[in-house]
């Protein structure tokens, strides 16, 4: 399978800067199928993740269908446009997270099926890493329209509306209650991970790293809400994962092989 790649470039009124966006898909004399789309925050990070090398080992030994991977780079304001959108954290951060969801689905999606004229995908995903996993969950979460799945790499789902020092509960995860304060059930599948090497901070001093506690909180969120294990929810703890493109790039075959596999 010959993987194609080229850059386009979005003058983002939203967001009112320039996005660059790489996308990777199969070479369309190649495709004999419907093509699956992921979106992927942090799309810099495209080459230390090692996103090339791992589609054409996983095209090759046809483990997964083909797919459009339209990879966002990330701007300067990174830390404003990622987050929750309309519930920046107790630092005020991820102030545009609303804004860059209103990027996502009326600038940069309409502008894929202006480049590649494809209009129906047979599944879409969008996936992040950090503070960029807990944008792609929010997004899809908000989205369950237009988004049927959503990967998490270390997902910063501490984002907290009270600072430690202030009195925090576990209440205060603002992921955690947007799930918890949503009526209904959307239709979505989840894919989670951590590396027990994620940090060190502990903040219940219970010797489970807050990264783990959070994501293993939020998917009892999941399953109060009704979502099963593995059928909705699938959670891969990484023995010695660091907080890092390695770690994740590691984990991405597991990712694409749950998301698009045959």
């Amino acid at each position: 399978m010959t993987i194609t790649e080229k850059n386009i470039t979005i003058n983002s009124a939203l967001l009112n800067r320039e996005v660059t966006c790489t996308l990777v898909m199969p070479d369309e004399q190649e495709i004999t199928e419907p093509l699956n789309l992921l979106l992927l925050n942090d799309g810099q990070e495209m080459e230390n993740l090692q996103l090339l090398a791992t589609l054409e080992q996983l095209y090759n030994t046809n483990r997964i269908k083909p797919v459009l991977i339209v990879a966002v780079h990330a701007g300067e304001d990174r830390i404003q446009e990622y987050g929750i959108a309309g519930k920046p954290d107790f630092k005020k951060r991820g102030s545009k997270a609303d804004v860059y969801t209103e990027f996502i689905k009326s600038e940069l999606l309409p502008q894929i099926k202006q480049q590649t004229g494809i209009n129906d995908f047979e599944k879409r995903a969008f996936a992040g890493f950090s503070l960029g996993g807990l944008s792609a969950f929010d997004i899809v979460w908000n989205n369950s329209d237009v988004f049927d799945k959503v990967g998490v790499f270390s997902g910063s789902f501490w984002w907290r509306s009270k600072d430690l020092a202030k009195g925090y509960t576990d209440a205060d995860r603002i992921m955690h209650s947007v799930i918890r304060n949503t009526t209904g059930k959307p239709d979505l599948q989840f894919w989670l991970q951590t590396g027990t090497k994620d940090e060190t901070t502990d903040r219940n001093k219970n010797g489970i790293i807050d990264a783990i506690d959070d994501t293993i909180d939020l998917i009892k969120e999941l399953e109060t809400k009704g979502y099963t294990r593995p059928d909705d929810i699938q959670y891969v703890e990484l023995v010695g994962g660091t907080h890092d493109t390695a770690t994740w790039g590691k984990a991405l075959p597991k990712f694409l092989i749950w998301a698009f596999g045959r």
